[in-house]
């Protein structure tokens, strides 16, 4: 039995052993507990704390060094984001596909019913509506992600990077978008760098997650890629790692990390109190794609992770560092006066 398919405590574990986080519909059900009737602001918020923090720890992390008064709002966005990608994704829970779909349409539904009515009794989405409605976050964006989360439910494979493209610019270009209110655009190209970085983070997860993603039946990097660098199939399901297959997936990080340079651009772009933020988690998640490269790309062995000390240490540096507004004004310590 390989890492990947393998159980513990009955919990699949990825490449390396990894054992994921529960579902975003147990982590919620176990915050409520006996709770009856609609939650409050607060406990809901609370609850996409949690979701953000099992889940997204890189991204948890990063979010620690934005001011007080702004993290609540990034684990809302984390929260709606986990949970629909959960119904959708998670291998733990054993769900029918038609299951995964009636979920996703029901829990969607909701979301984009409460939009218009402006309530919602839903335990996560009542913290997001509210960030939403507070931040006048884009509803197309939003729209645009449920979009994406569906087509999981149907697409398995993109012939193109023009194809996967239009898969991504739903699933993460959006989520950029909708995180500059959050960060404080000050400058009108904020967006585009924003949608470069939210690409770059999911095409970093695409690499990570070969192997489970393979588990769940999918293969998000570009079939025109695969043919070009002679890599079948069947090198997945034997989970082998060829000389094909490494130069496919350097060729891969390759095309990420020119997203991440041009993201770049977009940090002084930025209010300067959200800069350190972004500039940890740009450096973490570009991280992750060194991990790969020192790990040889064994995809199907090796969950490439960019280890605690390391984000201490980076988190350290950005900290110390002057932010700087599009002009070249420097701010000395202002990303870490909010922490």
């Amino acid at each position: 039995m390989t890492a990947t398919a393998g159980v513990r405590g009955g919990r699949r574990r990825a490449a390396g052993g990894y054992v994921h986080p529960l579902p975003s519909t147990e982590i919620v059900g176990r915050g409520l507990g006996a709770a009856a009737g609609p939650v409050d602001l607060a406990t809901s918020y609370e609850l996409c704390r949690r979701l953000n923090a099992a889940h997204g720890r890189t991204y948890y992390f990063a979010t620690r060094f934005l001011p007080r008064d702004r993290r609540h709002h990034v684990h809302a966005l984390y929260g709606f984001a986990r949970y629909a990608d959960d119904l959708v994704d998670h291998l733990d829970l054993s769900w029918s596909p038609e299951r995964r779909r009636a979920a996703l349409e029901t829990w969607s539904d909701e979301f984009l019913n409460a939009l218009e009515r402006g309530s919602t009794d839903d335990p996560v989405l009542v913290a997001v509506l509210h960030t939403v409605d507070e931040l006048r976050i884009d509803h197309d964006d939003l729209r645009a992600f449920l979009t994406s989360m569906a087509m999981d439910l149907t697409v398995t494979r993109y012939p193109t990077y023009d194809d996967l493209h239009t898969y991504v610019y739903g699933s993460a270009a959006v989520i950029g978008s909708m995180m500059l209110p959050v960060l404080g655009p000050t400058h009108p190209d904020a967006r585009d760098r924003a949608m470069d970085l939210g690409i770059a983070f999911q095409l970093t997860n695409f690499l990570r997650d070969v192997a489970e993603d393979w588990d769940r039946g999918r293969i998000y990097l570009p079939l025109e890629d695969l043919a070009r660098y002679d890599v079948t199939e069947d090198d997945f399901a034997a989970r082998r790692v060829t000389p094909g297959m490494r130069r496919l997936l350097a060729f891969e990080a390759a095309r990420t990390r020119a997203l991440y340079h041009r993201a770049e651009e977009g940090w002084t772009m930025l209010a300067p109190a959200s800069q350190a933020c972004i500039r940890i988690a740009h450096r973490l998640y570009r991280g992750i794609l060194d991990a790969l490269e020192d790990a040889d790309y064994q995809v199907f062995d090796v969950r490439a992770r960019v280890p605690l000390p390391r984000k201490l240490a980076v988190a350290a540096g950005e900290l110390v560092r002057p932010s700087r507004h599009r002009g070249g004004r420097a701010h000395p310590g202002a990303a870490a006066g909010g922490t």
